[in-house]
């Protein structure tokens, strides 16, 4: 049998994914190894031990201060703020790309200006967005549509213009109107590819949120790990690190667990 028709089963399938995450570990084990053997109060690279112990201080201890954890008031002020940001791009690139796909008029109009935002870097605008909305909530969530609106657009119109042009000609054949043709031919056909787009999305909307947080902010958690890097709190710094990333794995396997379920007919996504 070719390679390309095997597939491991499901045990050994698991023990496959886990290999690279556990080659990671061992690997920083044996340097954090190293470095604390020349020097005990080395803080660049802490023992897992030592990162264990801060991240369970982190999560159950509040501040002295506010009486309040920091760590789940960072966490919920991101979140919030991602979801938001993900939400509006999400219906404004859905709405848009159906529009562009569709509409020839609208897709002469608008398609070489999304081309052109899309190639606009979105933390080049970062000051801007802080001189026009100011520090607060509002421009921390317009860099996150900035960023990924355009993309999402021209994905979403890409996949309109994709369908068969047989299913168009047919639902006008059976006197289907635009807006029917748009939302029961085209609708159904692109919210797999839209769910698709925003697991894309995700890995720079957390960039741009912690690249705003960090700048200009009192919560969240890109601004703790800005806070806590000028004492090279590397403990704190990699505990919210590995967070965000198990964040963001939750995120895409929800996601990818959604569109599973509401559209089985899609096939297999990674």
């Amino acid at each position: 049998m070719r390679w390309i028709n095997r597939k491991p089963g499901p045990a050994l399938a698991i023990l496959l994914a886990a290999v690279p995450f556990v080659a990671v570990l061992i690997v920083y084990m044996i340097g954090s190894e190293m470095r604390l053997a020349v020097n005990p109060q080395d803080k660049l690279l802490p023992a897992p031990t030592t990162i264990l112990s801060t991240a369970e201080r982190l999560l159950t201890e509040a501040d002295r201060r506010s009486g309040e954890i920091l760590f789940w008031n960072d966490t919920f002020a991101s979140l919030r703020r991602l979801a938001l940001g993900v939400l509006i791009a999400a219906t404004t690139a859905l709405i848009t790309g159906i529009g562009i796909g569709m509409l020839p008029y609208l897709r002469k109009s608008f398609a070489p200006f999304v081309s052109v935002v899309s190639m606009v870097p979105p933390l080049a605008i970062l000051p801007v967005l802080f001189i026009l909305l100011g520090l607060g909530e509002v421009s921390k969530v317009a860099l996150i549509v900035i960023g990924i609106t355009p993309f999402l657009i021209r994905d979403m119109s890409q996949r309109v213009i994709d369908l068969p042009s047989e299913q168009f000609v047919k639902a006008q054949t059976l006197g289907a109107s635009s807006t029917a043709i748009a939302l029961h031919v085209v609708l159904p056909q692109v919210l797999p590819r839209l769910i698709a787009a925003v697991r894309l999305s995700l890995g720079p909307a957390w960039l741009f949120l912690i690249a705003a947080e960090a700048i200009a902010s009192d919560q969240g958690l890109g601004y703790r790990i800005f806070l806590v890097r000028r004492y090279l709190a590397m403990d704190v710094i990699l505990t919210y690190v590995v967070w965000i990333t198990l964040l963001a794995f939750l995120l895409d396997l929800a996601l990818r667990m959604l569109s599973k379920r509401a559209f089985p007919w899609d096939g297999e996504a990674l």
